[in-house]
């Protein structure tokens, strides 16, 4: 089958959006939203909700009022056994909400030196995304490592909001999209993204999730990857 037509066959588009109080008419059982004080009364309204600083506490009362499904932000990076208690409680309904950005690669020289000569080594030896808290701090941590690691500890989804900027970018995600497949959601981290079609073409993703002034655009950036939208 043509790449680009199985890509299409299972294209799966969500509003990613903040919670407005005002106009909760806008919310379907399609959209991700973040947490924000009053989304408890729509909470079974979405298709689920980012907890991103908030603490285990705050997951299981979204959890309690019906949400159907909750992504983890920092309180899984700090304390990982608040994801499992979770999991077991309320198995198939967790995930990890994560914010994900190229790693930096510094260089060091070997102390040893080896015939009279001394190697200058990268600290990073292949292209990789780093886990950030959301306040954009960098935390050091393999973003592919981390998922696979929340994953075992039952995670049934991955909300990753990455800054995606170039070819190297697009590996990355196709390399996280093979090994996660459907768990996967993909949204931009900020205003800096290649077009979103090479998103889809190049790096895999199945499962975006767009902010509003980009969910309002989808048809215009992703042309005929639309006609199988879901």
């Amino acid at each position: 089958m043509d790449r680009a037509v199985s890509e299409k066959s299972s294209l799966l588009i969500r509003r990613l959006a903040a919670f407005d109080p005002e106009r909760t008419e806008r919310i379907t059982a399609e959209d991700f939203l973040f947490d924000a004080p009053g989304i408890e009364t729509v909470a079974d309204a979405c298709a689920g909700i980012v907890v991103a600083t908030g603490g285990a506490e705050r997951a299981m009362t979204l959890l309690a009022v019906g949400a159907p499904f909750v992504f983890l932000g920092d309180a899984a990076l700090s304390d990982s056994d608040a994801l499992t208690r979770l999991a077991q409680a309320h198995p198939g309904r967790i995930g990890i909400h994560a914010l994900a950005r190229r790693m930096a690669v510094s260089w060091s020289f070997e102390t040893t030196s080896n015939a009279d000569f001394k190697t200058v080594a990268p600290s990073l030896c292949e292209p990789s995304w780093e886990i950030l808290k959301s306040d954009g701090a960098p935390t050091g941590v393999l973003a592919g490592w981390w998922l696979k690691a929340m994953q075992d500890l039952g995670a049934m989804g991955m909300l990753v909001r990455a800054e995606v900027c170039d070819d190297t970018d697009l590996n990355i995600l196709a390399g996280l999209s093979e090994e996660f497949g459907d768990l996967l959601w993909v949204a931009p981290l900020n205003g800096m993204h290649l077009p979103l079609a090479d998103w889809v073409v190049y790096g895999h993703g199945r499962r975006l999730a767009l902010p509003d002034e980009i969910h309002a655009r989808r048809a215009e950036l992703l042309g005929d990857f639309m006609a199988a939208a879901r």
